[in-house]
């Protein structure tokens, strides 16, 4: 059952449940750091429109740069920009920034632990038709090796302007990585957020997902499809994915005794590489990790691809069946 104190969206499970691309979570809390705290700026890279920060350059024009297409020097500027004091927000693609830029990112940011917020939009399969080339599947792992940076994948559109608020407050570097299509909302102003902490919002103790972005809410489906078969499952919203929260992950190791990790990425570097570092040295048990299976994407309609990828809730159904058979 859903957790009481999780406080999501009521029409959850309804067939017209609400629908908003996180970006647009980012595009709006940007305009609220900036009217909170006038040392914030924003810079882009010829991708205003697409990455939400429009609204921004247009309600501070003075405090917003448009750098063209040279992803290098939009982290550059950016850092240079923190250490004169301000907090900036450095927004493009995801596959531009950080995939373009990486060492730009850790250098001039990371090495000396700027406050910059690097933003990557149009991550994972979602991006649909535009294709491979433009759908950011790597991203999390670029980003999560680095020293001092922190790694934000929200849930929804409202996290998202969570945590875009959230990082303005915070005196690190931080990658906040956003969706184009539209995904269901699944929280609501009252939902707790806190970048590191991870929540439970559904409750259960045979099996744990740990999920992030929109697979958060397909592990909801999966969930709730499975308690009417009388399978209990525990899922985690981990929107942060660096630092991750050892403690709810490693309770749930003990909890639950496996654990399924569910992420449109890459298998590799991403989510289910951060759990599993973290259970085999404190709590081994068994693990499934579901995301993109050592592939490019390709160009499709976002829900066909997340079918041909196994990124859908019966995939997870059907890594929770596998995986029980497993627990000692």
């Amino acid at each position: 059952m859903i957790n009481s104190k999780a406080y999501l969206n009521p029409k959850l499970f309804d067939p017209g449940v609400e629908q908003a691309p996180t970006r647009n979570g980012y595009g709006e809390g940007l305009v609220l750091a900036g009217e909170e705290d006038e040392q914030v700026v924003a810079l882009c890279a010829d991708l205003t429109e697409s990455t939400k920060a429009k609204a921004f350059a247009e309600k501070f024009p003075q405090r917003f740069i448009e750098v063209g297409v040279a992803e290098q020097n939009l982290v550059t500027v950016a850092a240079g920009m923190a250490l004169l004091g301000k907090i900036p927000f450095a927004s493009s693609f995801a596959t531009f920034s950080p995939g373009r830029n990486w060492e730009q990112i850790r250098t001039t940011v990371c090495y000396n632990d700027m406050p910059v917020k690097i933003i990557g939009s149009h991550v994972g399969v979602s991006v649909g038709p535009d294709g491979a080339t433009h759908q950011a599947l790597e991203d999390i792992a670029m980003m999560r090796c680095l020293p001092n940076m922190i790694v934000i994948s929200p849930v929804d559109a409202i996290e998202a302007k969570k945590a875009t608020l959230a990082m303005a407050k915070l005196s690190k570097p931080c990658y906040l990585r956003l969706s184009r299509d539209k995904i269901p909302v699944v929280t609501t102003e009252q939902t707790p957020f806190k970048i590191g902490n991870a929540e439970i919002f559904y409750e259960g103790n045979d099996v744990a997902v740990i999920a992030t972005g929109p697979m958060v809410y397909r592990a909801l489906l999966a969930a709730k499809e499975l308690q009417s078969r009388k399978i209990s499952v525990r899922v985690i919203n981990c929107h942060t994915i660096k630092p991750l929260d050892k403690e709810l992950v490693i309770n749930a190791a003990k909890d639950c005794g496996a654990i399924v990790t569910a992420e449109e990425h890459q298998v590799t570097g991403g989510l289910g590489g951060a759990v599993a570092e973290v259970i085999s040295q404190n709590f081994p048990v068994p693990l499934k990790i579901i995301g993109v299976e050592d592939k490019f994407g390709e160009s499709g309609e976002s829900e066909e691809l997340f079918t041909k990828f196994g990124l859908t809730e019966k995939a997870i159904i059907s890594a929770i069946n596998h995986i029980l058979k497993m627990k000692i």
